[in-house]
């Protein structure tokens, strides 16, 4: 694995000549966020070396690389799922990248169902904690002391201090917020009735099949990691009869630009 990393590293550093602070994982609907970017570098997903393919609709499938502000961003248009068929060393793989192209900070974002009875569809969640339920583990295997330690402290997985900046945010651009524990599954199905009140009973907010081993690997090696869901359909009678990809990909849609301002000013501001 470092090997491999240290190969794309080097590959993506001789086409760009470019150090981002800031890396970005953008979910289903929410790939519009590289028009806040000035971007100088794209280099899509097929042109990387040991990178994986995004086969999701919503999912692009690019590094993006640019500035908001001052800021050096490498911005991630497309992730990798564990349920399209890849080990979690792939679906990660982007995220050691990042880290060793110099992110020292990564912003994370999904689209999820929603269990808490204070949430609605189109509602901004900003994740405090997950909880793991994807079968396959991330870090399983022999550790890599050069990545990080063989166990890691996940008592702080996203950043207090960030969400507390991005709250702030918030308050000062008049968008409502709501906080949360994710809960993330393999997928790709959408939630049965009683795994959804099942969610709700282990202590979660909304539920997605992203994000949690992305974030693990990032606090594997230091990297400060900020989560943001939005709630594309509610875990209830009312919801769950009609529920598509479409429909979750246009609550993203809608909810977007509200996203896309709170992840710029937080990238502008911490």
């Amino acid at each position: 694995m470092w090997e491999l990393v240290q190969e794309t590293v080097s590959f993506i550093k001789e086409k760009t000549h470019f150090t981002p602070e800031y890396g970005v994982i953008l979910g289903s609907g929410l790939g519009s966020f590289t028009a806040d970017i000035q971007i100088e570098f794209t280099l899509p997903y097929t042109e990387i070396p040991n990178f994986p393919v995004s086969t999701v609709e919503g999912h692009k499938g690019a590094l993006v690389f640019g500035t908001i502000g001052t800021k050096k961003v490498v911005a991630m248009q497309g992730r990798f799922h564990y349920y399209e068929g890849y080990s979690m060393q792939e679906v990660t793989f982007p995220v050691r990248v990042m880290k060793y192209l110099g992110v020292q900070k990564l912003v994370v974002s999904n689209a999820s169902g929603g269990v808490n009875p204070n949430y609605k569809v189109g509602d901004i969640v900003f994740i405090t904690d997950h909880i793991n339920m994807v079968p396959e583990h991330p870090l399983r295997g022999k550790n890599d002391e050069r990545f990080g330690p063989r166990f890691v402290n996940m008592s702080e997985p996203y950043s207090k201090k960030m969400i507390a900046v991005a709250k702030d945010l918030a308050q000062k651009n008049n968008i409502e917020v709501k906080d949360g524990i994710y809960l993330g599954l393999q997928g790709p199905t959408f939630e049965t009735l009683a795994e959804y009140k099942m969610v709700k009973i282990l202590g979660a907010d909304c539920v997605g099949m992203s994000t949690v081993p992305e974030v693990i690997v990032a606090r594997h090696m230091e990297v400060e990691t900020f989560g943001v869901s939005v709630i594309t359909d509610m875990g209830n009678e009312e919801s769950i009869d009609t529920i598509s990809h479409d429909e979750v990909l246009e609550a993203a849609r809608k909810a977007e630009p509200k996203v896309r301002k709170l992840i710029k000013e937080l990238i502008l501001n911490y």
